[in-house]
Protein backbone atom coordinates (compact mmCIF):
# COMPACT_ATOMS: atom_id res chain seq x y z
CA UNK A 1 0.00 0.00 0.00
CA UNK A 2 1.57 3.22 -0.93
CA UNK A 3 1.45 6.12 1.03
CA UNK A 4 -1.49 8.40 0.41
CA UNK A 5 -3.16 11.22 2.52
CA UNK A 6 -5.60 10.28 5.26
CA UNK A 7 -8.76 10.77 4.66
CA UNK A 8 -10.22 10.08 7.74
CA UNK A 9 -13.06 12.91 8.52
CA UNK A 10 -13.67 13.09 12.54
CA UNK A 11 -13.29 15.94 14.85
CA UNK A 12 -9.89 17.23 16.10
CA UNK A 13 -10.46 15.70 19.54
CA UNK A 14 -11.16 12.43 18.23
CA UNK A 15 -8.01 12.43 16.12
CA UNK A 16 -6.01 13.41 19.12
CA UNK A 17 -7.12 10.47 21.22
CA UNK A 18 -6.25 8.45 18.40
CA UNK A 19 -3.07 9.44 17.80
CA UNK A 20 -2.25 8.82 21.53
CA UNK A 21 -3.25 5.85 21.50
CA UNK A 22 -1.68 4.70 18.10
CA UNK A 23 1.53 5.93 19.92
CA UNK A 24 0.65 4.16 22.72
CA UNK A 25 0.16 0.61 20.58
CA UNK A 26 3.80 1.61 18.42
CA UNK A 27 5.20 1.34 21.65
CA UNK A 28 3.42 -2.02 22.83
CA UNK A 29 3.96 -3.97 20.01
CA UNK A 30 7.61 -3.28 20.21
CA UNK A 31 8.46 -2.82 23.44
CA UNK A 32 7.38 -4.68 26.47
CA UNK A 33 5.41 -7.73 25.29
CA UNK A 34 5.82 -11.04 25.69
CA UNK A 35 7.13 -13.50 23.71
CA UNK A 36 5.20 -13.03 20.46
CA UNK A 37 2.22 -15.67 19.91
CA UNK A 38 1.59 -16.60 16.14
CA UNK A 39 -1.17 -18.67 15.54
CA UNK A 40 -0.09 -21.56 13.10
CA UNK A 41 1.94 -20.37 10.06
CA UNK A 42 1.97 -16.73 9.62
CA UNK A 43 0.14 -15.88 6.54
CA UNK A 44 2.21 -14.46 3.48
CA UNK A 45 0.38 -13.25 0.88
CA UNK A 46 1.58 -11.50 -2.48
CA UNK A 47 5.02 -12.39 -4.68
CA UNK A 48 8.06 -13.05 -2.14
CA UNK A 49 10.55 -10.39 -2.21
CA UNK A 50 13.53 -9.83 -3.97
CA UNK A 51 16.57 -11.63 -3.18
CA UNK A 52 16.52 -15.28 -1.43
CA UNK A 53 17.18 -15.25 2.12
CA UNK A 54 16.53 -11.42 2.71
CA UNK A 55 14.72 -11.03 5.75
CA UNK A 56 10.94 -10.75 5.39
CA UNK A 57 9.23 -7.56 6.75
CA UNK A 58 6.89 -9.76 9.40
CA UNK A 59 10.69 -11.31 10.08
CA UNK A 60 12.38 -7.96 10.93
CA UNK A 61 8.83 -6.23 13.14
CA UNK A 62 9.29 -9.52 15.12
CA UNK A 63 12.91 -9.26 15.36
CA UNK A 64 12.49 -5.99 17.02
CA UNK A 65 10.21 -7.20 19.52
CA UNK A 66 12.25 -10.24 20.76
CA UNK A 67 15.46 -7.45 21.18
CA UNK A 68 13.46 -5.04 22.83
CA UNK A 69 11.95 -7.27 25.02
CA UNK A 70 15.74 -9.25 25.98
CA UNK A 71 16.74 -5.63 26.49
CA UNK A 72 14.00 -4.57 29.26
CA UNK A 73 14.43 -8.19 30.67
CA UNK A 74 18.37 -7.71 31.30
CA UNK A 75 19.19 -6.99 34.65
CA UNK A 76 20.36 -3.20 35.60
CA UNK A 77 22.22 -3.03 38.97
CA UNK A 78 23.27 0.34 39.00
CA UNK A 79 21.48 3.83 38.33
CA UNK A 80 23.48 4.62 35.25
CA UNK A 81 22.28 1.51 33.85
CA UNK A 82 19.33 3.30 32.68
CA UNK A 83 20.55 5.41 30.31
CA UNK A 84 22.17 2.44 28.58
CA UNK A 85 19.26 0.88 28.29
CA UNK A 86 17.55 3.38 27.00
CA UNK A 87 20.46 3.88 24.43
CA UNK A 88 20.07 0.28 23.55
CA UNK A 89 16.63 0.52 23.17
CA UNK A 90 16.59 3.83 20.61
CA UNK A 91 19.40 1.56 18.81
CA UNK A 92 16.69 -0.85 17.99
CA UNK A 93 14.00 2.04 17.02
CA UNK A 94 16.48 3.02 14.50
CA UNK A 95 17.25 0.17 13.07
CA UNK A 96 12.56 -0.67 12.54
CA UNK A 97 11.53 2.37 11.56
CA UNK A 98 12.69 4.40 8.36
CA UNK A 99 12.38 8.03 10.44
CA UNK A 100 13.74 9.94 7.33
CA UNK A 101 10.57 8.98 5.11
CA UNK A 102 7.97 9.21 8.38
CA UNK A 103 9.45 12.80 8.85
CA UNK A 104 8.75 13.62 4.49
CA UNK A 105 5.45 12.09 4.58
CA UNK A 106 4.26 14.34 8.00
CA UNK A 107 5.59 17.09 5.99
CA UNK A 108 3.54 16.25 2.69
CA UNK A 109 3.25 18.68 0.20
CA UNK A 110 5.59 20.99 2.37
CA UNK A 111 8.61 19.04 1.99
CA UNK A 112 9.36 20.25 -1.35
CA UNK A 113 9.22 23.82 -0.60
CA UNK A 114 11.89 23.67 2.29
CA UNK A 115 15.42 23.45 1.65
CA UNK A 116 17.59 20.49 2.08
CA UNK A 117 19.32 22.40 5.35
CA UNK A 118 15.50 22.66 6.83
CA UNK A 119 14.82 18.87 5.54
CA UNK A 120 17.80 17.90 7.15
CA UNK A 121 16.75 19.71 10.75
CA UNK A 122 13.34 18.84 10.15
CA UNK A 123 14.30 15.26 10.32
CA UNK A 124 16.43 15.56 13.29
CA UNK A 125 14.14 17.23 15.49
CA UNK A 126 11.05 15.14 14.39
CA UNK A 127 13.01 12.01 14.98
CA UNK A 128 14.02 13.11 18.48
CA UNK A 129 10.05 13.90 18.96
CA UNK A 130 9.46 10.68 18.17
CA UNK A 131 12.13 9.06 20.38
CA UNK A 132 11.62 10.88 23.38
CA UNK A 133 7.43 9.68 23.15
CA UNK A 134 9.02 6.00 22.25
CA UNK A 135 11.32 5.86 24.86
CA UNK A 136 9.09 7.05 27.46
CA UNK A 137 6.04 5.80 26.93
CA UNK A 138 8.13 2.06 27.43
CA UNK A 139 9.04 3.15 30.57
CA UNK A 140 5.09 3.63 31.81
CA UNK A 141 3.99 0.40 29.70
CA UNK A 142 2.84 -2.87 30.64
CA UNK A 143 3.51 -5.71 28.49
CA UNK A 144 0.80 -6.87 26.89
CA UNK A 145 0.31 -10.09 25.02
CA UNK A 146 1.16 -9.73 21.30
CA UNK A 147 0.08 -11.92 18.24
CA UNK A 148 1.59 -11.51 14.77
CA UNK A 149 -1.18 -12.15 12.36
CA UNK A 150 0.49 -12.35 9.18
CA UNK A 151 1.90 -10.28 6.29
CA UNK A 152 1.21 -8.96 2.60
CA UNK A 153 3.83 -7.69 -0.05
CA UNK A 154 3.74 -5.68 -3.02
CA UNK A 155 6.76 -4.82 -4.64
CA UNK A 156 8.65 -2.77 -2.41
CA UNK A 157 5.67 -2.21 0.18
CA UNK A 158 4.44 -4.49 2.90
CA UNK A 159 2.12 -4.25 5.71
CA UNK A 160 2.45 -6.43 8.84
CA UNK A 161 -0.57 -7.00 10.67
CA UNK A 162 -0.53 -7.67 14.58
CA UNK A 163 -2.74 -7.47 17.50
CA UNK A 164 -2.24 -6.83 21.47
CA UNK A 165 -4.67 -8.93 24.27
CA UNK A 166 -4.65 -6.72 27.14
CA UNK A 167 -4.99 -8.21 30.68
CA UNK A 168 -8.36 -6.74 30.40
CA UNK A 169 -9.22 -8.79 27.40
CA UNK A 170 -9.61 -5.55 25.07
CA UNK A 171 -8.16 -6.60 21.57
CA UNK A 172 -6.42 -3.64 19.48
CA UNK A 173 -5.94 -4.14 15.90
CA UNK A 174 -2.00 -2.79 14.50
CA UNK A 175 -0.83 -2.90 11.51
CA UNK A 176 3.09 -1.79 10.67
CA UNK A 177 3.36 -0.35 6.37
CA UNK A 178 7.08 -0.97 5.83
CA UNK A 179 9.16 0.35 2.89
CA UNK A 180 11.92 -1.77 0.87
CA UNK A 181 15.12 0.69 0.00
CA UNK A 182 18.71 -0.18 -0.43
CA UNK A 183 17.71 -4.04 0.27
CA UNK A 184 16.39 -3.08 3.86
CA UNK A 185 12.40 -3.62 5.02
CA UNK A 186 11.68 -0.41 7.57
CA UNK A 187 8.73 0.95 8.87
CA UNK A 188 7.34 4.39 7.82
CA UNK A 189 3.94 4.63 9.07
CA UNK A 190 1.70 2.05 11.68
CA UNK A 191 -1.80 2.57 10.79
CA UNK A 192 -4.34 1.27 14.59
CA UNK A 193 -8.00 0.78 13.14
CA UNK A 194 -7.64 2.49 10.45
CA UNK A 195 -6.37 5.50 11.82
CA UNK A 196 -2.33 6.38 10.29
CA UNK A 197 0.39 7.78 12.76
CA UNK A 198 1.74 9.31 9.89
CA UNK A 199 -1.26 11.41 8.89
CA UNK A 200 -2.01 12.55 12.52
CA UNK A 201 1.30 14.04 12.72
CA UNK A 202 1.24 15.55 8.85
CA UNK A 203 -2.92 17.03 10.81
CA UNK A 204 -0.38 18.59 13.41
CA UNK A 205 2.18 20.01 11.44
CA UNK A 206 0.26 21.36 8.74
CA UNK A 207 -2.07 23.37 11.18
CA UNK A 208 1.25 24.98 12.50
CA UNK A 209 2.59 25.87 9.18
CA UNK A 210 -1.16 27.25 7.76
CA UNK A 211 -1.61 29.44 11.25
CA UNK A 212 2.14 30.72 11.82
CA UNK A 213 5.13 29.40 9.54
CA UNK A 214 7.79 26.77 8.71
CA UNK A 215 10.24 28.57 10.75
CA UNK A 216 7.76 28.12 13.54
CA UNK A 217 7.46 24.79 13.59
CA UNK A 218 11.26 23.73 13.66
CA UNK A 219 11.10 26.59 16.44
CA UNK A 220 8.65 24.84 18.60
CA UNK A 221 10.61 21.25 17.76
CA UNK A 222 14.04 23.01 19.01
CA UNK A 223 12.57 24.47 22.27
CA UNK A 224 10.88 20.81 22.68
CA UNK A 225 7.37 22.72 23.15
CA UNK A 226 6.05 20.43 20.93
CA UNK A 227 4.26 17.89 23.43
CA UNK A 228 5.92 14.18 23.43
CA UNK A 229 2.82 12.00 23.78
CA UNK A 230 3.46 9.99 27.23
CA UNK A 231 0.49 7.34 27.38
CA UNK A 232 -0.50 5.83 30.68
CA UNK A 233 -0.20 1.90 30.61
CA UNK A 234 -3.79 0.46 29.61
CA UNK A 235 -4.22 -2.64 31.78
CA UNK A 236 -3.16 -4.14 35.23
CA UNK A 237 -5.35 -2.47 36.67
CA UNK A 238 -4.76 1.25 35.73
Amino acid sequence: MKPREDRTRCSDGVRRRRWSTALVVLVAAVSLGTPPALSGEAVKEGPPTAGAGRARPLDVVKASVSRVRAIVQQPYVVASDGGQRRMDIRRVAQGLFDFNEMARLTLARHWKERSVQEQEEFIRLFTDLLERSYLTTIENYAGEKITFLGESVSGPYAQVRSRITTDRRIEISIEYRLLESDARWAVYDVVLDGVSLVSNYRSQFNSIIRMASFADALARLRNKEIKAHVIPRMGHGS
